[in-house]
């Protein structure tokens, strides 16, 4: 049922609804990006989203759109549409933190290329969401800049590393945002707020301008209140990007096209296997009863829609918890070493009485926060003489053996295999703040089910299944590298299934609990 502008608030139009009345000319990008201003300024007060908005500079391109749709330019279907920007996304002239205290008022002289992708395809930038401190960590409580609450309950954590992302999209601040995935860190908040996130095939989407923090894991990605509009941002960002070495070149696959496929509801002949060691028999210590439910209850949607569903064993699935943070950190104490108080950024005891090297330590010393230095130090230590082989090509090691996992459930393609594998997107729904603040383990535990996927670089995909004690729980679908399409069309089918039978959509719930004053 189509939605008409003086029936609803904007805030609560779906992307592809919004670009659809843009395109009509029922609604002017003034308007629109109006109504997510006034949002912002009503709600982010409590929900901390937001690290940086500019209204001004956001109207005067909504204006701009406007203006050249009134003169009959060919504009795309984004033209107009608000987004919001993980702060990890270099954007030029924009204040670019990634979360920490040692770029703080750093303004970019350039665009990294999902932001100019963007740009080009005539969107209006709100602003740039709050994050962990160089993507590290899995409530958005590592920021230095503040926490961000969870729109379902203020007091829960809204997930990490995109927490602001998945704040600000749950809670109606923005109607989609880009997030970064290295461990989880999409699918993991999408998963904790009842979004649809989705980290691409690693090299499918440019990493040029992210600001790195494990170069052979990073990707971004889109974070959406639908599959569709997931999607349609996925396609808006992806594709070859020749400033990025990982870039895969080609044809990739279509993804809207993909989405509107699963939501016809058939799924007739589609392989499903669920994976043993993320919640099943025997692996379901640490998951929560309500969660498991949930994703019991999707695959007999599925199952419904025609799917063969059957069990899948990945052992080395086991060991990705330790690969991840041997190799991840890894690779931050390299990356991280370029911030050092010479070239950009904070500077601390710079006053003519120090040498470069204890003007170094100072400022990593303030600007580098608890969560990025005990990476750092693990990273370090890991990659030194004595330990290299020990830890960091261990876990390269089980990295392979994961990949193999990975192929060996899928198959050669002859019907020996399954065509997607599913799991919870996390073993619990979101825990309070300051829950595991103290306990680096349990936080690390939030990201179990997410990790296999980004080890491997293969495309997984979180969409809601429903409410465990009032919040939301996630559905992982995981893809071949490159089959991308095949999560949007899973994930689409049991969208559509699911808001039928409940009909309405699940973030409908948390909009009544908004307007009736029930609780958040």
């Amino acid at each position: 049922m189509t939605t008409t502008p003086a029936a609803t608030d904007l805030t609560h139009l779906d992307a592809a609804e919004l670009g659809r009345l843009l395109g009509a000319g029922e609604v002017s990008a003034v308007d629109v990006t109006r109504a997510h201003l006034d949002r912002i300024a009503a709600d982010d007060g409590l929900l901390h989203a937001y690290l940086h908005v500019d209204g001004e500079t956001a109207l005067a391109t909504a204006a701009a759109v406007d203006a050249a749709r009134a003169a009959g330019d060919e504009l795309g279907p984004l033209a107009g549409v608000p987004v919001a920007l993980k702060d990890v996304v270099v954007t030029e002239g924009v204040p670019t933190t990634s979360g920490s205290r040692i770029l703080e008022g750093w303004r970019p002289p350039y665009d990294a290329t999902v932001a100019a992708r963007l740009k080009a395809a005539g969107t209006v930038l709100l602003g740039k969401t709050n994050m962990d401190e160089f993507a590290m960590g899995s409530s958005t409580e590592n920021s230095a800049y503040g926490v961000t609450r969870n729109p379902w309950d203020p007091e829960r954590i809204p997930g990490g590393s995109s927490g602001g992302s998945s704040a600000a999209v749950a809670g109606h601040l923005a109607p989609w945002a880009l997030g970064t995935d290295t461990g989880g860190s999409i699918r993991q908040p999408a998963a904790l707020t009842g979004l649809v996130g989705h980290k691409p095939t690693y090299g499918s989407v440019s990493r040029y301008g992210l600001i790195a923090f494990s170069s052979s894991l990073d990707q971004a990605g889109p974070m959406a209140r639908t599959v569709l509009d997931a999607a349609v941002l996925h396609e808006a960002i992806g594709g070859h990007d020749p400033r990025d070495s990982t870039s895969i070149p080609g044809q990739h696959p279509l993804l809207a096209e993909a989405a509107r496929l699963g939501a016809g509801g058939d799924l007739t002949g589609v392989r499903i296997g669920v994976v043993r060691e993320l919640g099943g028999e025997g692996h379901a210590e640490g998951y929560e009863p309500g969660v498991l439910a949930r994703v019991a209850e999707a695959l007999a949607v599925l199952e419904g829609l025609g799917a063969e569903v059957r069990e899948v064993s990945c052992p080395s699935f086991d060991l990705a918890l330790a690969a991840y943070y041997l190799i991840a950190p890894s690779e931050a104490s390299s990356n991280l070493s370029r911030f050092d108080g010479v070239r950009f950024g904070l500077r601390v005891g710079d006053d003519g009485s120090r040498d470069l090297d204890e003007v170094m330590a100072l400022t990593r010393e303030q600007g580098f926060g608890a969560e990025v230095k005990r990476r750092i130090i693990l990273g370090t230590y890991a990659l030194s003489s004595g330990y290299y082989e020990a830890y960091y090509g261990q876990a390269q090691k089980v990295r392979t053996l994961i990949g193999r996992d990975f192929a060996s459930a899928f198959g050669s393609g002859d019907g020996d295999g399954v065509d997607v594998l599913v799991s919870p997107t996390t073993p619990t729904v979101a825990f309070p703040l300051g829950a595991r603040v103290d306990d680096p383990i349990a936080m690390y535990a939030a990201d179990l089910c997410t990790l296999p996927a980004s080890l491997a670089g293969t495309p997984a995909i979180s969409v809601p299944c429903g409410l465990s004690d009032g919040l939301p729980v996630g559905f992982q679908i995981m893809a071949p590298t490159l089959a991308d399409d095949r999560c949007y069309r899973v994930a689409a089918a049991l969208e559509a299934a699911q808001d039928a039978a409940r009909g309405h959509r699940l973030l409908d719930e948390l909009a009544a609990r908004r307007t009736t004053g029930g609780p958040a």
